[in-house]
């Protein structure tokens, strides 16, 4: 909307010129969404409290973890449709919203939060943790999912421009996926639409699976959604790409990085309310939301295989849980004391403050070490 008065009065008010700046817009979608979240958080908290929609604790079967977060119960909880109305709303002001890729990822956003909804809600109703089924909440989010990688692969911005070497000319690379420390391309032609699904569905849960303790996911996605801010600029640059640092180019993945702006304002808001101890927590409706908007936004610049990486305490929490299941179905045995990973710890004496803030620390070592790999190429 911002670029839209831009272009309208740029001629009467040369002023306005400062609008037409990715980097201004970028910060204004920061502060937009902080201000706007912080402002209204106490609002919705009040809000949600009236209306009882209050965290249901898991306790069957798990008495130690019962009696450590027992104290939590009925804290209001679907504050991701606070990130979520930050987000929108940063976004729609400071975006480009001629850009078909700003809108995929308002769909992604949009579409995962309404399937956490749901899921939050069914919690709610039925007084217990376990919310929809396994299999519901999976066939929900792959059929999401396949509808956005169709999205993606019938994208006219989906081609970027690829140079291994200062020699070599510049190629179109659509539905390729780009590889870290060496200048390859895999073209997947067709099987790029199952590759975007399973990047989308195990993000959202992966992330799903590490809301767990008081700003422990927020804290993380503010660091994985900083690296991509700083992509998706870099991506959307031509001469920081095929003139410096010989990266794929694609053509207005710019605009991208305003939706990590948008997120990390949204995040930072929450996170002042979710900080331990949490006066709300995201749910689902959050978790899958953030989960699967970074996923689709790592999709489009073409650097998914960095999520690993940057977002590799995601990663650590998703795949303990696949660790800990399979052993225990092979051999009757565990491997953690429990699972997801933060749950391990807290398991071994860890107070949770502590525990959230190493893998903070870990999380930003990790969007460090994931930027570093440009340079590695």
């Amino acid at each position: 909307m911002l670029l839209w008065l831009f272009h309208w009065g740029v001629d009467r008010y040369p002023e306005l010129r400062i609008f037409g700046y990715l980097t201004v817009r970028a910060a204004l979608a920061t502060v937009i969404a902080l201000v706007l979240g912080i402002v209204v958080g106490p609002l919705f908290i009040r809000w949600l409290t009236r209306r009882k929609i209050g965290q249901q604790i898991r306790g069957d079967g798990i008495p130690e973890l019962y009696e450590r977060h027992k104290n939590k119960a009925d804290t209001p909880t679907m504050g991701g449709i606070l990130i979520l109305t930050a987000f929108l709303v940063s976004v729609l002001l400071c975006g480009n919203l001629n850009s078909r890729m700003v809108w995929i990822v308002l769909l992604s956003a949009v579409g995962f939060a309404a399937i956490g909804a749901f899921d939050d809600w069914k919690k709610i109703a039925g007084k217990n943790y376990k919310g929809i089924s396994a299999k519901g909440k999976l066939l929900a989010q792959t059929l999401l999912a396949l509808a956005i990688a169709l999205l993606i692969f019938n994208l006219p911005e989906n081609t970027f421009l690829f140079r291994a070497s200062e020699n070599e000319s510049v190629i179109d690379a659509a539905n390729s996926v780009t590889t870290l420390f060496f200048k390859w391309l895999v073209p997947l032609g067709i099987f790029y639409i199952p590759w975007v699904m399973m990047v989308l569905v195990f993000t959202s849960n992966a992330v799903n699976r590490t809301d767990g303790l008081d700003g422990l996911a927020i804290g993380c996605v503010l660091f994985v959604a900083s690296a991509f801010a700083l992509l998706s600029y870099l991506v959307g640059r031509v001469d920081f790409t095929t003139g410096y640092l010989w990266i794929t180019y694609v053509k207005g993945a710019g605009e991208l990085a305003i939706c990590c702006a948008a997120l990390i304002g949204a995040s930072l808001a929450f996170l002042w309310f979710n900080c331990h101890p949490a006066e709300i927590f995201m749910g689902d409706t959050g978790s899958l939301a953030l989960g699967g908007t970074l996923a689709t936004i790592a999709v489009l610049i073409h650097q998914e295989l960095l999520l690993p990486i940057i977002g590799g305490v995601f990663v650590a929490e998703a795949v303990s849980v696949i660790i800990q299941v399979t052993s225990f179905k092979l051999t009757g045995k565990r491997v953690f004391r429990m699972t997801p990973l933060h749950h391990h710890f807290e398991q071994l004496g860890w107070h949770e403050s502590k525990i959230i803030t190493r893998f903070w620390i870990v999380a930003a070592l990790l969007a460090l070490l994931g930027m570093a790999t440009l340079k590695t190429r």
